[in-house]
């Protein structure tokens, strides 16, 4: 989504002006970006979608996208509301984004619980989430992920 921001196309258009209210962006959007992004994927073995799926309407649209190939596992990061307020603080302040601000975080972090958070019982069913303290440096968290995923 952020480089169809970043490229002013229609849709980057659309998409940051949903994100600077702190909302999702509809799932038709969505899922219209992810699938030409899979589609234009050319030989590459896979992806790795950061911040997506985000519903449950989303991770159904992915599993017919996907059907033809290896079923997605899902990687969750558990990490506390105050340290991600933190982080995402600390983003916009060194980015220079203005939708990282308190508002908009505290509006992000309320759309979550209520629309994304639902995915780990949806995954979790399936046997496809891994979920990892998200929490330290760069290299905690990524040896965590290793030992899991291996």
């Amino acid at each position: 989504m952020r480089e169809e921001v970043s490229r002013q196309t229609e849709i980057g258009q659309r998409v940051q002006d949903i994100l600077s209210r702190g909302e999702l962006v509809d799932d038709e959007i969505v899922d219209t970006i992810v699938k030409n992004v899979v589609n234009n994927n050319g030989r590459n073995a896979g992806f790795i979608f950061d911040g997506y799926p985000r519903t449950i309407n989303q991770a159904k649209n992915l599993d017919i996208l996907l059907a033809a190939k290896a079923l997605p596992l899902t990687l969750n990061l558990e990490v506390s509301a105050d340290e991600l307020t933190n982080r995402l603080l600390a983003r916009g302040q060194r980015l220079d984004r203005q939708d990282d601000n308190e508002t908009t975080i505290k509006k992000r972090l309320s759309v979550y619980k209520q629309q994304t958070e639902p995915l780990l019982d949806y995954y979790s069913q399936q046997q496809r989430v891994i979920s990892v303290n998200g929490e330290g440096t760069i290299d905690e968290v990524y040896s965590r992920l290793r030992e899991k995923i291996d």
